[in-house]
């Protein structure tokens, strides 16, 4: 097993998505950083994973009918904890350049719904940086993968469930790695011996419990996405 993938972050120890939760990551050992992308309704990606703002800002309604000023003024940390009131929600560009320095990928994920324009910008912000070749883009819906040019990166599949024809979904979209829930992983042995025959990494998802990381290792697992990173890495180590 080759990558710590950090989930959002070092999600157990900071807010998810934010700044000081991807600091953490890096300073606990993770090898790929995890997280996810949205765009506001004037065109600014921003990373945070709901459809909606209320779980993890002070705000309320959808990602893309809020503007990025009024995102911007958002709590994004006091839902965790208050040591972390005033936290924002950051900007796809905040979070690259916090990581670009380190020795470390990225996962991104882009979140549905986006349009081609959305997703050409989102890469033209990693490409400024001289990103690109560390980079995974993924995405849950295979029509936002379809618009990722594989040519210029490296592209990923999420899952919400392995099924017989996700080999070939991978295989037409040219994917790199498949990233299922653990107990599809540990489950479906067929489907994850073609990817894995096939040449498609697999890092499930969310690995937190440590009981189970010796199986998802032994399994075939090309990392593991967890909220725990630090540990992982004391553990793989």
């Amino acid at each position: 097993m080759r990558h710590r993938v950090a989930h959002r972050g070092y999600s157990a120890v900071a807010p998810e998505n934010t700044l000081p939760a991807f600091a953490a990551a890096l300073r606990g050992g993770a090898t790929i950083v995890e997280f996810d992308v949205r765009t506001t309704a004037d065109g600014v990606p921003v990373v945070i994973h709901d459809r909606t703002l209320e779980r993890t800002t002070t705000g309320t309604g959808p990602v893309w009918e809020a503007g990025f000023d009024e995102v911007r003024l958002l709590d994004a940390g006091g839902w965790f904890s208050p040591a972390y009131a005033g936290v924002r929600v950051p900007t796809l560009a905040e979070t690259i350049d916090l990581i670009a320095p380190a020795d470390v990928e990225l996962l991104l994920e882009i979140k549905p719904p986006a349009t081609p324009e959305q997703v050409k910008v989102i890469l033209e912000q990693v490409a400024s940086r001289g990103l690109l070749d560390r980079t995974i883009v993924q995405s849950f819906d295979p029509a936002v993968v379809a618009m990722v040019p594989s040519s210029d990166v490296r592209r990923g599949l999420l899952r919400l469930h392995l099924t017989p024809d996700t080999p070939s979904l991978a295989a037409s979209l040219g994917v790199v790695c498949c990233n299922p829930p653990i107990a599809d992983f540990l489950r479906d042995t067929d489907t994850v011996d073609a990817l894995l025959t096939a040449g498609v990494e697999i890092m499930p998802w969310t690995a937190n419990d440590p009981a189970q990381w010796p199986a998802l290792a032994a399994a075939g697992a090309a990392g593991l996405i967890t909220d725990r990173v630090a540990e992982l890495t004391g553990w793989s180590f």
